[in-house]
């Protein structure tokens, strides 16, 4: 695994209950922004294996990217840690980790 992959990881490991970071945010955090791709490949690939919290990276426009089921799943974990939505939406102002 790249040292960069890592980085991804050790940064959505850390993303409290109650907040968020979009894909291209978590790209900055690790020092790549032009690897918000690489977020979601890793979080589809990797999020059992580290136990990661992918229901709390959502996309820039504070939206949940998935669809069906999954998407379902995300927004209900989200909503049971404190996150609100209005019209579908996230605060990002609010729900943003510093």
């Amino acid at each position: 695994m790249s040292y960069l992959s890592e980085l991804i990881i050790e940064i959505i490991k850390n993303i409290p209950e109650g907040k968020v970071l979009t894909y291209g945010e978590v790209a900055a955090r690790a020092g790549s922004p032009m690897s918000a791709r690489l977020v979601s490949n890793l979080l589809h690939s990797c999020s059992d294996k580290y136990g990661l919290p992918w229901h709390r990276v959502i996309n820039s426009k504070g939206k949940i990217s998935l669809t069906g089921i999954i998407g379902e799943e995300q927004r209900i974990l989200l909503i049971m840690e404190g996150v609100e939505f209005k019209n579908g939406t996230v605060d990002l102002v609010k729900y943003l980790q510093a």
